[in-house]
């Protein structure tokens, strides 16, 4: 690992950290007084800067927003509880896994589960005396929350493609590895989580890599294979492009810098894709890993969080200055990048047979929520199948989830359950639905100002019927929908996007490249329902008629000027 001696840019002494910073700095790796506020009865919530802190483990504190008003004129606290982000390298679980998460979600959740933009799972509306046993019960299938949340490497995302299963398998176990590697090892969570005593470090500072402030934001750390660009490589701060020769991996193109948080009325804050900038062999990934989070670890912003992202670093230093700084810290040279190609970033839904024969079946879970509606009983259909399946879970960046390595033999039993709890039914829809990805916003975030997962697929049901009378109900479009600007589901690089901005009003962005490939362009702001189908309703109407064959939605959008091209994260907001 990577030295602290150049821990900081010497543009930012130890004296001027942020709060945030100085936060971590006296945290006593991470611990602060998590314990006690555990213990304190009085309230919901955890006191003080705990509640940051308890982020690396996993853990955010909300309240429920929609009754928030009540309580307050009750003059009692907000309904506090909390969020629990498993952590889950490259999405894949076996069936004792799932049907852990599905007692723990009955038990303590709300009997709901949440699938995520990053290929996990979050239980939502934990109560704070129930978290330990949440996480107690997550170690007993070997899973945990370290670091699926704060100022480290985030959730690790790997390509989900059944058709590639034999590469698949290496580039996921390259993933884990790297998860595994990049994770904290402070002794906190042990110590807060499983009762377990302090002990020092055998050698050394207790977090070798990080020190005593981490890193200066989250970091996100992705592995894709071509064609299928479904984690959206260019969304993450380190990406790894698999380049393959029939089948066998050589290694990787190392991407760097995409990240799509930004602020509405602040033009210094925009997403970016991630640059390509060059080749590594597949067994130097772990180092490449040192390397590109440590460049960022020392000289990312420290002063002031809008600007700390690994983005904003190589936009300020120059990317020829970044990729140097990362050469420097490589017992190697990066090697010149190689060809590839993306199609979608989307999933293939229903049935596929990988190269080994196994079937696989990729079931679509609107907006990623797992529960039983009135509908459809699809928690109680999945722990059915969980039961009977012999193979894995797989879930996709897109929050659908795959019965994986199915024995041909046992695929008749997995038809029957689905077909038996009406689970068939979800994967049926236009190419607009398919493609949609909501993230949580109300009730539970603290960040949303609008609706998001409990309104898109109403949106969604509007749009269809405009598509339909053009007869593009099969049309494949990418439609993202967020509840505030800092793009959970990836909003600005999906050919329809929007981001809220208060009750009922969001931002319509237009133009993003359907496998992920080109930032879209804002072309309403603070718009309601009426004005964003009329604007809609316009584009898909030109679009039946004037486009090119094989064209997609979001280069139409720009051929025909509905939307400027963005060709750089700097001039998203020009």
């Amino acid at each position: 690992m990577m030295p602290l001696d150049r821990r900081h840019d010497l543009s930012q002494p130890l004296d001027r950290l942020g709060p945030d910073e100085t936060l971590k700095d006296r945290s006593d790796q991470l611990r602060g007084t998590i314990a006690a506020g555990l213990e304190e009865e009085l309230t919901a919530a955890v006191p003080g800067d705990d509640v940051k802190l308890m982020k690396f483990h996993g853990l955010y504190q909300q309240d429920d927003r929609d009754i928030r008003d009540e309580r307050r004129r009750q003059k009692l606290e907000p309904a506090y509880r909390f969020m629990a982000r498993v952590r889950l390298p490259g999405g894949v679980l076996s069936p004792g896994q799932w049907l852990k998460l599905d007692e723990l979600a009955r038990a303590h959740a709300g009997e709901t589960l949440r699938l995520t933009t990053r290929q996990t799972f979050q239980f939502h509306r934990v109560h704070k005396r129930n978290l330990r046993a949440v996480i107690q019960g997550l170690r007993d299938v070997v899973l945990d929350t370290k670091a699926a949340c704060g100022d480290d490497s985030r959730g690790v995302m790997a390509s989900i493609n059944p058709e590639l299963s034999a590469l698949h398998a290496e580039v996921y176990a390259l993933a884990k590895q790297a998860s595994d590697h990049a994770i904290p090892k402070t002794g906190a969570y042990r110590e807060i989580w499983y009762g377990e005593e302090r002990t020092g470090p055998s050698a050394g500072p207790e977090e070798p890599f990080y020190g005593r402030t981490y890193m200066p934001r989250k970091f996100k750390i992705g592995f894709v294979i071509p064609p299928i660009n479904d984690i959206d490589v260019y969304a993450q701060d380190l990406g790894f492009i698999a380049i393959a020769t029939k089948g066998r991996l050589e290694g990787f193109n190392v991407a760097i810098g995409g990240g799509m948080g930004r602020t509405d009325q602040a033009p210094d804050t925009y997403p970016r894709l991630a640059s390509v900038i060059g080749f590594i062999p597949k067994d130097k990934v772990l180092e490449a890993c040192d390397a590109v989070m440590s460049v960022q670890r020392d000289y990312g912003d420290r002063v002031d969080r809008s600007h700390a992202r690994f983005k904003y670093t190589i936009d300020n230093k120059g990317l020829d200055w970044t990729k140097a700084a990362i050469e420097d810290r490589l017992s190697f040279p990066l090697e010149p990048a190689r060809p590839y190609r993306f199609v979608s970033n989307g999933d293939k839904i229903g049935w596929a047979r990988g190269e080994n024969g196994r079937e696989h079946f990729t079931l679509r879970v609107e907006n990623g929520r797992v529960s039983n509606f009135e509908h459809v009983a699809l928690l109680d259909g999945l722990r059915a199948i969980a039961r009977a399946h012999s193979g894995m879970f797989r879930v996709t960046p897109n929050q659908n989830l795959i019965i994986a390595d199915i024995e041909p033999q046992d695929r008749p039993m997995i038809e029957s359950l689905l077909k038996e709890y009406r689970l068939t039914g979800l994967n049926e829809g236009s190419g607009l639905r398919r493609n949609a990805m909501a993230c949580v916003a109300l009730p539970t975030c603290g960040l949303a100002m609008a609706e998001s997962e409990r309104y898109l697929p109403t949106l969604v049901g509007k749009i269809e019927a405009i598509l339909a009378v053009h007869g593009l109900s099969g049309e494949p479009i990418t439609i993202r929908m967020t509840g505030c600007p800092n793009g959970c589901a990836r909003p600005y690089i999906a050919e329809i996007g929007l981001t809220g901005r208060a009750p009922g009003k969001y931002n319509l962005y237009l133009g993003g490249g359907f496998h992920g490939q080109r930032l879209n362009k804002m072309v309403l702001e603070n718009a309601g329902e009426q004005a964003i189908l009329g604007l809609l309703g316009k584009v898909i109407a030109d679009f039946a008629r004037d486009r090119f064959p094989d064209e997609r939605f979001g280069d139409f959008a720009i051929r025909a000027r509905y939307a400027a091209e963005v060709k750089e994260g700097r001039h998203f907001n020009d």
